[in-house]
């Protein structure tokens, strides 16, 4: 029982010793979703710390086998330097997506707001047929932030 309480105290004033690091956070948050190229499709974007990004892209299919179906293509990769943001997905039923381009202060006035942040930059598609042939379809594309905290404004009416 005393070894008990001896390596209780010892732990406890160990961790007293060390405070966690905060996270390095320098600029604006830019986690949240986005609009993607269709009503309903989204991009969820997570800011992690050093500049990683991971999220993914949610759209419906659009092929004969999966038309109507969510598909969500992971980040393979993801980076933002300042408000320099890149990401490639995950390739599913042969589609994959390239983002490059910036993360801007939209038209939306208070943080929270729709459109406060926009992913302003080049998409590219890059799809596979049957035949392993990949084709690629690039965009230039506005995807806006949507609005945050929608369940708190309506129960305050």
């Amino acid at each position: 029982m005393l070894a008990m309480i001896f390596c209780f105290a010892c732990g406890l004033a160990q961790s007293q010793g060390q405070k966690p690091s905060p996270a390095a956070k320098s600029g604006p948050d830019y986690s949240g979703t986005y609009s993607f190229l269709r009503d309903g499709e989204f991009v969820q974007v997570n800011v992690e710390d050093h500049g990683r990004v991971t999220g993914f892209v949610s759209r419906y299919g659009d092929t004969e086998s999966d038309r109507g179906v969510f598909l969500d293509h992971f980040f393979k990769n993801g980076k933002l330097g300042g408000n320099e943001l890149a990401f490639t997905t995950d390739t599913v039923h042969g589609v994959s997506y390239e983002f490059h381009g910036t993360v801007e202060r939209g038209e939306g006035k208070n943080p929270g707001d729709e459109a406060y942040y926009v992913l302003r930059g080049t998409l590219i598609e890059n799809s596979m047929d049957q035949e392993k042939k990949i084709s690629s379809h690039t965009r230039q594309v506005a995807l806006k932030i949507f609005p945050q905290d929608l369940g708190l404004k309506q129960e305050k009416k």
